[in-house]
């Protein structure tokens, strides 16, 4: 298994909290589920976003994979991801210091 980032960034109608729909609140919801289902599996490392809702916004998810077409799918089936209300572009990725 291999290391890999994915950035995801808000679409920007999103970018406007008063756009938000109750589908697109969900959407976000299953994103949060997958990503805490695949970190108690072992599969997500880490998680996270900036505090920015705005274009310089963005959030990262740090998981392993078996290769890069396969990293390549994990992050289209991402639920943000698959129905357009976040981009998303994964790279290899080494995480150098992990806490002790």
């Amino acid at each position: 298994m291999r290391e890999y980032i994915y950035i995801l960034k808000l679409i920007p109608r999103l970018q406007d909290a008063g756009n938000w729909s109750e589908e697109d609140q969900d959407l976000v919801k299953q994103h949060f589920v997958r990503l805490k289902e695949y970190r108690d599996e072992g599969k997500v490392i880490l998680a996270g976003k900036t505090d920015r809702e705005d274009e310089k916004g963005f959030g990262i998810v740090i998981f392993k994979e078996a290769s890069d077409e396969e990293a390549e799918v994990f992050m289209k089936e991402d639920p943000a991801v698959k129905h357009g209300i976040m981009t998303a572009e994964v790279f290899p990725y080494r995480v150098a210091l992990y806490p002790e």
